[in-house]
């Protein structure tokens, strides 16, 4: 079991590691060799996550979870498969304890009287500003 909070624990079977050629850095080895982890954690059919943080986990992950559900992360940072794999994991659950962390409730404020003021004064000075690059007109006397 992989730890997220005290709460959410997810199962290491439920997460699917493929490894694949990675670009970069490596010369011959790099068209050799398979570093390059795509990790897939199927979130919609976890039972281990609660409703409320799939939710936020789909908002977070973006184009990183496919329609069905299935969060991909990819890691071909380094030259090693070992060490992309922690990459990719140490990914998946910094994502995870995002979205289980539950956003603080904005509670509605009243601009104080002195800040509106300060604004109206503000727009003010800028008003006569633009007001004195104006073209002036000839008066007619």
């Amino acid at each position: 079991m992989i730890r997220i909070t005290r709460s959410i624990a997810i199962d290491e079977a439920e997460i699917r590691e493929r490894f694949l050629r990675a670009s970069g850095p490596g010369g011959q080895h790099v068209n050799k060799v398979s570093t390059a982890v795509q990790l897939r954690f199927d979130a919609a059919a976890s039972a281990n996550l609660p409703d409320d943080v799939r939710r936020r986990l789909r908002r977070l992950a973006g184009r990183r979870m496919t329609d069905d559900g299935v969060l991909v992360i990819e890691a071909r940072r380094y030259r090693s498969q070992e060490r992309n794999r922690s990459d990719a994991m140490e990914r998946l659950v910094a994502l995870l304890r995002r979205a289980a962390a539950k956003p603080k409730a904005r509670r509605k404020t009243k601009p104080t009287r002195a800040s509106q003021e300060r604004r109206l004064a503000e727009k003010r000075l800028r008003s006569d500003a633009k007001r004195r690059r104006r073209r002036v007109e000839p008066s007619e006397e």
